[in-house]
């Protein structure tokens, strides 16, 4: 199902890492219908907001890539939240999607959906096959009943919706918060404000904290206050101390080459081809045909088409299928922010899941692969971050 240059596209998400990534990429090959809607205009775990915003606009598309996210502290302190959150703006979206004829969706998970112990490199299939991380469990499960949700339409209604999972994303308009940032923009922060304590570039310091304030501390707070609230999160006079032991293996995407990816698949993927049965479009017409699918009844018990057999895992890995340590992401970083201080590692303190390769052969074999390698984004990324403070 192709879309045209004038479809009209909803990004849920449009302000994030990755939304403001897509929707660039959108416009840049001419696609100018665009809906955004920022969380104060539009809360999307608000059903009858949700509801009433799909029956106004009518998007013949969707991108969700909203979501309620975080690193490893976010996601111990909050369990609630990231499984609420998620569940509520997916079911919202993808119920008034449906609702109101959207031709195409596209979900955006995370490879966090994967078992803790899943063979390595991750391929599709390896979901549900053991136990979670135990530390984002409540997130992994709730973007996996948002793949399952799209899958299932799919099989119900006829329905053409995608799930993509991305691995670790990082890059423009990432969240550097300290207190629910993810690993590396962390990272590159506490790098560089160790730095500049050890360059005593107060001015800096200042600049950095009235951007993002932590724990209400900001630029003008004094400067005890702002040297112990650092030093919580293991930032010192030319000294940074991080989580875990270093030695997690991790994959890493630019936040760009995703929005391609995403986008890609958006305009030149569907689900037939993601389930490899170039039957399955004759047999959903063969079921309408007969009356035995139609928006209120599925084909078959339970929503499954008998002509099908079992149809599962039809998301799609989004990544490099390269990795390296937290510790050798810790010297790209280095390099990028020119310091000359010491990089700690507290073993006392949780690694998450030992390693998080995912294979991308699928998404290899429907037309796309990464531009951005791990070197070129770190530097891009710190790049990004001393701009955003102007």
């Amino acid at each position: 199902m192709s879309l045209s240059k004038e479809s009209k596209i909803y990004v849920a998400g449009h302000n994030g890492l990755v939304g403001s990534a897509i929707w660039k990429n959108l416009k840049e090959r001419g696609y100018n219908n665009l809906i955004g809607r920022s969380h104060k205009e539009l809360d999307l775990t608000n059903q009858q907001d949700v509801k009433n915003f799909f029956e106004q606009e009518r998007p013949d598309a969707v991108v969700l890539a909203a979501a309620f996210v975080g690193g490893i502290m976010a996601n111990s302190l909050y369990r609630a939240d990231f499984i609420m959150q998620n569940m509520l703006m997916q079911c919202n979206v993808i119920g008034s999607a449906y609702a109101t004829g959207v031709k195409k969706l596209l979900f955006l998970g995370s490879t966090c959906i994967y078992p803790k112990d899943a063979p390595q490199p991750m391929k599709e299939d390896a979901l549900l096959t053991s136990p979670l991380e135990y530390s984002n469990e409540e997130y992994a499960i709730a973007k996996i009943a948002g793949l399952k949700m799209c899958e299932s339409y799919n099989l119900q209604y006829g329905t053409n919706y995608i799930a993509v999972m991305p691995t670790n994303l990082y890059g423009p308009n990432d969240n550097f918060h300290l207190e629910n940032s993810h690993v590396m923009p962390a990272m590159m922060r506490k790098i560089y404000l160790a730095k500049l304590i050890h360059d005593d570039n107060w001015q800096a310091i200042k600049t950095d904290m009235n951007k993002r304030p932590v724990e209400g501390i900001t630029g003008e707070s004094s400067k005890e206050e702002i040297i112990n609230v650092l030093a919580k999160y293991g930032i010192e006079n030319n000294k940074v101390t991080l989580w875990g032991t270093g030695s997690p293996l991790r994959e890493f995407l630019w936040s760009e080459d995703m929005a391609d990816a995403s986008v890609h698949v958006l305009l030149n993927v569907d689900f037939k081809d993601i389930i490899g049965i170039e039957k399955y479009s004759s047999v959903m017409y063969g079921a309408k045909a007969d009356g035995l699918v139609d928006r209120n009844h599925s084909a078959g018990r339970g929503g499954a088409i008998p002509a099908l057999g079992e149809i599962r895992n039809c998301h799609i890995n989004v990544g490099t299928g390269k990795e390296l340590t937290i510790k050798e992401l810790s010297q790209l970083v280095v390099k990028a922010v020119d310091f000359k201080g010491l990089i700690e590692f507290d073993s006392s303190k949780p690694d998450g899941t030992p390693r998080k390769l995912i294979d991308v052969s699928k998404l290899h074999s429907l037309g796309w692969k990464h531009k951005i390698e791990i070197e070129e984004g770190v530097q891009k990324l710190f790049e990004w971050y001393k701009s955003s403070l102007n």
